[in-house]
């Protein structure tokens, strides 16, 4: 072959190559791409997940939660932006007002069982709260205490992503008055 034939060439493997090394620079700016679009889902649904679990212990420890259990959120903190149904919080994750997470119990708390138990020793005159729940009543009348076994229930929205996470909790909790409303 004689030199003037193979100029051709050398043009065709030079666009060939540069239409590979194209491809294989855009493959890899997609998969980075949703590399990224993982990881941030994955972040939002971790931070849904912890506002849900804070609502919960919040709920847990609420003075009002064994006797109110469908009115224990106040939905007041929510931007008017958010339709808030009741017995939900928004939780600003990070305070700058774009991270919002809204937390609903949903369905509302409720008793699965109560089984009473002995007063004695457990509560005294004396003592602030009545095992974990602040603000319950000192004083037991003998015989009316009970074990309540409770299941809660949070669904937590990141507003922007819509990334949801749902917790469901049991908690026994040892309480004097009435056993389940």
């Amino acid at each position: 072959m004689n030199r003037r034939s193979q100029k051709g060439i050398t043009l065709i493997v030079s666009l060939i190559m540069l239409v590979l090394l194209t491809i294989i620079g855009l493959t890899t700016m997609n998969i980075g791409k949703s590399d990224l679009q993982l990881v941030d889902n994955a972040q939002q649904r971790g931070i849904a997940m912890d506002s849900a679990q804070a609502i919960i212990d919040q709920v847990i420890s609420s003075p009002t939660f064994q006797n109110a259990p469908t009115a224990v959120l106040d939905n007041s903190n929510c931007p008017a932006s958010v339709s808030a149904p009741a017995n939900s919080r928004c939780n600003d994750v990070y305070g700058d007002g774009r991270t919002i997470v809204l937390v609903t119990l949903s369905p509302a708390p409720r008793c699965l069982q109560a089984v009473p138990i002995s007063c004695g020793g457990g509560l005294t005159e004396d003592r602030q709260d009545s095992f974990g729940v602040a603000g319950a009543p000192a004083s037991v009348v003998s015989g009316s205490c009970y074990e309540a076994l409770w299941e809660v229930t949070a669904v937590a929205t990141e507003i922007k992503s819509g990334a949801q996470a749902v917790v469901t909790q049991g908690v026994k909790l040892q309480t004097s008055g009435a056993a389940c409303i």
